[in-house]
């Protein structure tokens, strides 16, 4: 089931968006929405040359080998909320 939520914006941003969103065929709210799920998706993964840049790192290859054993062993101290 869809939520309501409340945002303020200041006259600025709310005409930026407004402009985005008319330029886009799309409703403010749909507009804002599609946005904020975008950045979360962009944010959330890495992109191609991220992941080269990690496959390519032999030290942080060996770190995340043996954080990934130790977790599997349960070693150590889980962290939350960092």
């Amino acid at each position: 089931m869809s939520k309501t939520v409340t945002l303020r914006l200041d006259d600025d941003t709310y005409s930026k968006f407004r402009a985005f969103a008319a330029s886009d065929n799309r409703s403010l709210s749909n507009f804002i929405e599609t946005s904020a799920l975008r950045y979360i998706s962009e944010s959330e993964y890495v992109d191609e040359f991220e992941m080269a840049e990690i496959e390519s790192n032999k030290e942080l290859q060996a770190s995340l080998k043996r954080a990934f054993k130790d977790a599997k062993n349960k070693k150590g101290t889980l962290l939350s909320n960092v």
